[in-house]
């Protein structure tokens, strides 16, 4: 029978990381709490869910409909960005393998189910990230829509339970460089001079 603790207890991960995983766990459970009241709990949740992907698809959709073929080439390189985007997040979840505040933090509650096991880092983030990077480059007149809804998936998941804020903050990086990085690779915008 194995007697190992487990690697990621808050006090090896405090020990590991010293004050700022202190902080990173003190803010998480001060969000968290914040998420118990039912009218912030049930409001998250929705942007939450909404961020699964549902408001993506339906933006792409909406684009590819709309606006003819510039909708459809923009729509296109959101949709490459998104699979890039889940797959490198399911490879760092893989290799970072860090527990979800729920499971790690005493006074963490998950608000909703989770996706997956781990937490870095935010999957939700990085892809409401790199796909209002790309949409921003093609529709800048999105933006209060789009930074505003990216903004608030990122709270729903610290507030949830799910994430702590450096898995938020990572995705952030992460999703920006991703995004930029499409923008570079494809550029579909030249496809329409």
């Amino acid at each position: 029978m194995n007697t190992m603790p487990p690697l990621h207890t808050p006090e090896l991960m405090e020990r590991a990381h010293g004050p700022r995983f202190a902080i990173d766990r003190r803010m998480c459970v001060a969000a968290n709490r914040w998420g118990t009241r039912r009218a912030v709990g049930v409001f998250f949740g929705i942007i939450s869910r909404l961020g699964d992907g549902v408001f993506w698809y339906s933006l792409m959709a909406v684009l590819a409909l709309v606006d003819g073929r510039r909708g459809l080439l923009a729509a296109s390189q959101m949709a490459i960005t998104g699979l890039a985007a889940l797959l490198l997040y399911r490879l760092l979840k893989r290799w970072t393998r860090r527990p979800r505040p729920f499971r790690a933090c005493p006074g963490v509650i998950a608000h909703v189910p989770p996706l997956d096991e781990f937490s870095f880092p935010s999957g939700h983030t990085l892809q409401a990230v790199s796909f209002t990077v790309v949409a921003l480059a093609w529709y800048p007149l999105l933006a209060p829509l789009l930074l505003t809804f990216t903004v608030l998936v990122g709270a729903s998941r610290v507030i949830l339970g799910l994430h702590y804020p450096s898995d938020v903050i990572a995705a952030t990086v992460i999703g920006s460089a991703l995004g930029a990085l499409s923008l570079w690779l494809l550029p579909f915008h030249s496809l329409l001079a």
